[in-house]
């Protein structure tokens, strides 16, 4: 009697056979995810539900609005719906290796599990407000929407929907009758910042955080079985309609709360409650509809040999989008901790915002100039490494 073995896991897809689009889409996101988490930092003020300065100037004000209007509650539902996309190129490429569905549902548990624990260390070290525990989190709870029905996909996707509407409005009546005080960043004990920083993480990843990804997740999914973002050119319809009504949906959505973050609208509590849920719902459509946008970008530029230098630094930065967002973390710490460089006491929302761009222009250069010789990210390499380690 023989045995036969499980086909070899399949080797990491070469950075230059990527799909332009995804890359494209991650490496812009982290610009929009720095600057939606520099404020963050900030310490010694009075914040709004966002967690922007209400005591700042009116650069700090304009900053904040633009901020709120485009950007918070959108990257988080970009990078979700890219998350689901990923997940399904990656059990695709494992069932076109020979492995089965059971093979493959483990490689992906594995997977999830060590970005879950990847998020506990960068949150035990650096960021309460952590997004890899609850990817993490869905990727092990959710992996077998995958196989699921398209009809199962937007079933779930409305009934998260819902669920994560109840749980803004529980967190924005948690917002209006606390007062902020300081963040875990602004402890200047480091041991102490740590547990404040895993309270928080602990407390928002299994509810906040994986309740606001799931809906986008699903639908990423829904995406990636369609190839929209590796296939854009033969999807221009779609991606232009949801590009052009996401958009819209989320701008005219975080009007409301713009209006109240920025003190141009004094709001009762209910109203302000309202706003924040009309907000981070209307996100989900804007952030699928940013990632929509970059499809369409990627269609028109198909007709030419070779993306320009400009778009190769940014597609390189989304192939090392889990190293690059760690060391946005990493530089925020040094910068703005009290018990590092301290300045979270001195700047406001527009300084802090300018610290992201910056932050995160150094890590497109640093990945685009690294990547040339095919060298990965080292966080990704240690993911893949640890993911399949037992799988072998």
């Amino acid at each position: 009697m023989s045995i036969t073995a499980p086909p070899p896991v399949q080797q990491a897809v070469p950075l230059s056979r990527r799909s332009l689009a995804p890359d494209l889409a991650r490496g812009l996101m982290l610009l929009l995810i720095a600057v939606a988490h520099a404020h963050m930092y900030l310490s010694g003020h009075p914040a709004g539900f966002r967690g922007y300065t209400l005591d700042g100037g009116l650069l700090d004000r304009l900053v904040a609005g633009i901020q709120i209007l485009l950007v918070d509650g959108r990257a988080l539902p970009m990078f979700a719906g890219l998350f689901g996309y990923g997940l399904v190129q990656l059990a695709d490429r494992q069932l076109a290796a020979g492995r089965t569905w059971p093979q493959v549902r483990k490689v992906l548990r594995a997977r999830s599990l060590w970005l879950l624990a990847f998020g506990f260390c960068h949150a035990l070290l650096l960021f309460f407000g952590d997004i890899l525990g609850a990817y993490g989190l869905v990727g092990l709870v959710l992996v077998g929407f995958i196989r699921r029905s398209d009809r199962a996909l937007f079933w779930a996707a409305g009934i998260s929907t819902v669920l994560h509407v109840a749980v803004l409005g529980l967190f924005g009546l948690l917002t209006v009758t606390a007062e902020k005080g300081d963040t875990p960043a602004a402890m200047a004990d480091p041991m102490e910042a740590a547990v404040m920083r895993m309270i928080g993480w602990s407390g928002m990843t299994p509810t906040y955080f994986a309740v606001s990804v799931v809906p986008a997740f699903l639908l990423g999914i829904w995406a990636a079985r369609r190839r929209l973002l590796e296939q854009p050119a033969e999807h221009r319809a779609l991606l232009r309609r949801v590009g052009v009504i996401g958009t819209l949906i989320a701008v005219v959505g975080a009007v409301p709360l713009t209006l109240i973050d920025t003190r141009l609208w004094d709001a009762t509590d209910a109203i302000g409650i309202t706003a924040y849920a009309l907000h981070s719902v209307t996100g989900i459509a804007g952030g699928l509809a940013y990632a929509a946008l970059i499809g369409l970008a990627v269609a028109g530029r198909e007709r030419h040999a070779r993306p320009g230098a400009v778009t190769r630094a940014l597609a390189a930065c989304g192939q090392w989008s889990l190293t690059c967002y760690l060391l946005q973390s990493v530089v925020f710490v040094a910068l703005f901790a009290p018990y590092f460089g301290g300045l979270g006491t001195q700047l406001g929302d527009a300084a802090a915002s300018g610290v992201a761009i910056v932050t995160w222009l150094f890590t497109v250069v640093l990945a685009a100039t690294l990547s040339r010789t095919g060298r990965r990210g080292p966080a990704e390499t240690l993911l893949r490494r640890l993911t399949y380690r037992r799988v072998r």
